[in-house]
């Protein structure tokens, strides 16, 4: 679970679309977290880069050495896939298991920083999910394929992940159909117990006071 005290930021990144960059910014003893919804057996590749705050130039280094990076990355039954220390600036690779919700925490494991970077640093993040993960410069390269054949493999990647996403929506749909049902059944057998309740109550009254008037003589 995540560490008492530690303020979590938790975005919703955008739902399968492949590709997600943005920056944000941290405190010394900060963590953020992002929530990624993810079919099973997906790659997902993360890079970042890290900026420190300059106080005499009120702006934000290009670069920032020395700084250090965690990254953290918990699937929906909360098992850890990656717990890592990194550079300043990196890239981080996982692989989903299970489909749903992953959370992917970063936070700095460097201390000094924050004594002379006023306690800001700022952090780029690219999050890409599927076939948008994988390098086909890099494939192309190693097995010498032409144009042609390396647009066939891209569109067969993008086949699977297209059935990934199904098989998720279906899975979702399922969960949510379950999740339903188990509330409707709870609902009917808390108005079966609430009008059994009244009617109990309402029996008990009628005696209560029928005895009442029988002792008063009234009966």
């Amino acid at each position: 679970m995540w560490p008492s005290g530690a303020k979590i930021l938790l975005f919703l990144v955008l739902y399968l679309s492949g590709t997600s960059a943005l920056y944000f910014h941290i405190g010394e003893t900060e963590k953020k977290c992002f929530i990624e919804e993810i079919p099973d057996e997906t790659m997902v590749v993360g890079k970042y880069k890290t900026q420190l705050f300059d106080k005499t130039i009120n702006d934000y280094l290009p670069s920032s050495p020395g700084v250090g990076m965690h990254v953290e990355v918990r699937d929906p039954d909360d098992k850890v896939l990656l717990s890592k220390a990194y550079s300043s600036e990196g890239r981080f690779t996982f692989t989903s298991h299970t489909p749903g919700e992953h959370v992917i925490c970063l936070f700095s494991n460097s201390t000094k920083w924050g004594l002379f970077a006023g306690g800001k640093l700022r952090v780029h993040l690219d999050i890409q999910v599927g076939e948008h993960a994988i390098d086909y410069s890099q494939i192309a390269a190693k097995d010498k394929l032409t144009e042609l054949q390396l647009r066939v493999r891209q569109l067969l990647d993008q086949v699977e992940q297209i059935q990934k996403e199904q098989n998720y929506q279906r899975y979702r749909e399922e969960r949510f159909r379950q999740t339903s049902e188990s509330t409707n059944q709870r609902v009917l057998w808390w108005s079966i117990a609430q009008t059994i309740i009244l009617l109990v109550t309402g029996f008990w009254q009628m005696r209560h006071l029928k005895s009442f008037f029988e002792a008063k003589k009234l009966v």
